[in-house]
């Protein structure tokens, strides 16, 4: 039945189905061709969206909305310019580090994308550096977003793998620092081989002081919400609740710049944006059940295991899968799909469930890079109007860094551990 299901579901990609439909539909007809009663399809599907950390998606989709909205993003990149100006490729190093803030509001490398790309490519275009460099840099960057709470992709992993959301999103941040330091490390390297320029601006303590303090509440917003993660009062639901609350709050009251309308266009997008994720959501996890009637997690259990009982020789086994499919699926998608066949196999050959899902996670985001479903790359040709073959060769050197970080993160378990083991007993 299961190999059915999957040759109905990829017959059904091909054909150029949305993703949800394909889930859906291969999910119904199996249930139709094995007899079981119809009903199946409406309480496996509602059952799905009936959980309070899937809660925090739409409240943090709304939060990096109203945001953007009153104009954050470019605050923050001038203030971070103004820091680090006269380093060679600066602009290139500020985009890394703005991508690492606003992160900790988004929660998605598409948002990070659709909120700084133009920014950080106008400003580094405005500079001399090459557009293909340009764009790859931030694609490359926007990976930061989904490892760094909030983590939409975390959230739902956490979710499906039964793991704790709160320590899960923790464990990114290590993991996430660890990527900025490398990319910024690609960065350096570059821009002495390539002699990359210095930055224009010539900032006063004055000017430096005014931009600081016109962007601290932007500042402020990140660690409200890791702060609120790390005393354990709060949970993601409640954490993104009080992002969104806070963001209302300075946009009304601080910058003034949130008017009736950008509010009322900022709930439109959440709503559109929330539809589509728990739309694969709910048909993701009637196909996982379909694939669990035919027994697919044991299965798939015994076969790895049969292979290794070495956690890091599972590790790269998955590490490969995961590539691969990153390159053809949606990220949330996989993670629905996959998590559940592979979760239980590493648990029981000792993987920690925390780094397995930082793995997870930083896997299909390197996959939002690659052809021919890779996201991060049409979404800058469409910003950019740049042709995806322009966009793919300037992210080609950024895999360097990307996957070294996957590489460290996948043998050295304490970089997910240790943060939150440390902070939650």
């Amino acid at each position: 039945m299961s190999l059915m299901l999957l040759a109905v579901f990829l017959g059904l990609l091909i054909l150029g189905a949305p993703v949800a439909a394909a889930l859906g539909l291969s999910s119904a007809l199996m249930i139709a061709v094995n007899g079981l009663p119809v009903s199946v399809l409406a309480q496996r599907s509602v059952n799905a969206l009936d959980s309070s950390p899937l809660l925090a998606v739409p409240l943090f989709i709304l939060a990096a909305s109203l945001l953007n909205a009153m104009g954050v993003t470019t605050h923050l990149f001038d203030l971070v310019r103004m820091l680090l100006g006269r380093i060679r490729g600066a602009v290139a190093q500020v985009s890394i580090l703005v991508s690492l803030v606003f992160s900790g509001i988004s929660g998605a490398a598409l948002a990070d994308i659709g909120a700084l790309g133009a920014v950080q490519i106008a400003q580094m275009k405005a500079q001399g550096y090459r557009e293909d460099f340009a764009a790859g840099l931030t694609i490359a960057a926007a990976t930061i977003g989904p490892i760094f709470p909030p983590s939409i992709p975390i959230i739902i992993y956490a979710s499906v793998a039964n793991v704790s959301a709160v320590k899960l999103l923790l464990a990114g941040v290590v993991p996430a620092l660890l990527l900025t330091a490398l990319l910024m490390v690609q960065v350096g390297m570059m821009a002495r081989k390539y002699n990359f320029p210095r930055d224009t601006i010539k900032p006063t303590p004055k000017a430096v002081a005014t931009k600081f303090v016109v962007s601290f509440p932007a500042l402020l917003a990140p660690v409200i919400l890791i702060g609120g993660l790390m005393s354990g009062y709060f949970g993601p639901t409640e954490v993104a609740g009080v992002t969104v609350a806070y963001a209302l709050l300075i946009g009304l009251f601080v910058y003034r710049s949130l008017t009736l309308t950008k509010i009322l266009t900022c709930l439109r997008e959440t709503v559109e944006a929330t539809a589509n994720i728990l739309l694969i959501v709910s048909a993701a996890a009637l196909f996982a059940w379909v694939l669990t009637l035919d027994q697919v997690p044991m299965k798939a259990s015994a076969i790895l295991l049969g292979i290794s009982d070495n956690p890091l020789v599972l590790l790269l086994l998955v590490n490969l899968l995961l590539l691969a499919v990153g390159m053809i699926l949606e990220s949330i998608a996989a993670i629905l799909i996959i998590a559940p066949i592979i979760a239980p196999a590493l648990a029981l050959a000792g993987v920690d469930p925390l780094q397995l899902g930082v793995v997870f996670v930083l896997n299909l985001m390197i996959g939002l890079l690659t052809p021919p479903v890779g996201m991060s790359l049409y979404m800058v040709s469409i910003i950019t109007k740049m042709p995806v073959a322009v966009v793919i060769r300037g992210v080609l050197p950024f895999f360097v860094p990307l996957l070294l970080a996957l590489v460290v993160v996948s043998a050295v378990p304490a970089i997910s551990t240790w943060l939150p083991n440390y902070l939650i007993k």
